[in-house]
């Protein structure tokens, strides 16, 4: 019982914030109806939606892909916007660090050694992650990816597989041995004097590995039906343009000049608590035509979902955070 601590404090906290929110609220009427056409038949896996061919990989280089990528998948908004060049395609945010990640491959960078990323150097981070201009928050992605290989070092051999082992394919011991080891993965936020977690990078991890696996193998996982959607701006905006989210007038000004909403702040919290249990409750009204479904197959259509851009889309919101 104790391993189900984390997920159920992202849902015990966040719903505390949903039930006190200012600036956001759901539509539940609204979740009705789009639920009540949805067709969710092969629910696809997001990482399947690349918009390039990917290079061929071990599945432990699979594995360490999943997490050294997802130490750095966050953040990458900008006016211009971050983008990278690769296989002849201009690509931008989650794209656009993937690539990043598959051409260091190719280029033969050690990426995926524990001890070449603890001691890395900024010239070395600025390589992997060249593209047009620079990265956001790039100081902070060397200092991560610094800690990602001491972290492994210091109790893990320097292999990410040990950690994985070390959690007896639980997807909740899993979570809970990343945020307690990488800080840089531990999100949570204050609101009204009460701590709220989301741990977004985490479980996109660990949802990440089921998925890029199909639940096989390194993806077998006991209790992945309890992890959440993951908290960030593309699926707010997603949710947003379906009427699923709903914002006060003072915030819809905000999002929608691309005004920045600082991190942890009561309108920041309000956007992705609301965001998470949107997801839950589009999950029970879906149990009925979908049993089984999961939040993290909801999660992963809505936001392939959301690289589906139109010129009439609103604005996601503007945060400046490491945690998405």
């Amino acid at each position: 019982m104790l391993l189900l601590i984390f997920v159920k404090g992202v849902l015990k906290t966040t719903k505390q914030v949903v039930d006190e929110s200012w600036d956001v609220c759901i539509n539940r009427d609204a979740i009705q109806r789009v639920c009540s056409d949805l067709v969710l038949k092969d629910t696809p896996f997001w990482l399947d939606g690349t918009p390039f061919l990917k290079p061929e990989l071990s599945d432990i280089d699979k594995l360490n892909l999943m997490f050294t990528m997802g130490a750095l998948n966050f953040c990458y908004w900008g006016e211009p916007k971050w983008t990278v060049e690769y296989n002849g395609k201009q690509l931008d945010g989650a794209w656009a660090m993937i690539a990043s990640f598959y051409r260091a491959v190719e280029e033969g960078k050690p990426i995926f050694n524990s001890s070449y990323l603890e001691n890395i150097i900024e010239q070395e981070v600025g390589d992997i992650l060249r593209g047009q201009p620079q990265i956001p928050l790039f100081n902070e992605r060397v200092s991560i990816l610094r800690e990602t290989g001491a972290g492994l070092n210091k109790k893990y051999q320097g292999e990410f597989v040990n950690l994985l082992e070390s959690a007896s394919h639980d997807a909740l011991k899993l979570l809970d041995l990343i945020t307690e080891n990488f800080p840089s993965y531990d999100d949570f936020a204050n609101y009204n004097g009460a701590k709220v977690e989301f741990h977004k990078r985490a479980q996109l991890v660990i949802s990440g590995i089921y998925g890029a696996f199909h639940g096989q193998g390194f993806g077998n996982f006991r209790n992945v039906h309890e992890l959440t959607a993951c908290a960030d701006y593309k699926i707010p905006q997603t949710l947003r343009k379906s009427r699923i989210l709903e914002y006060s007038e003072d915030l819809a000004h905000k999002v929608d000049t691309k005004q920045e909403i600082p991190a942890s702040s009561r309108e920041e919290v309000e956007i992705r608590a609301n965001q998470l249990w949107a997801i839950e409750y589009m999950k029970d009204a879906l149990q009925k035509r979908i049993p089984g479904i999961r939040s993290i197959d909801l999660d992963s259509w809505l936001w392939l979902q959301g690289q589906n851009k139109s010129p009439d889309d609103k604005p996601y919101h503007r945060t400046r955070t490491i945690y998405y």
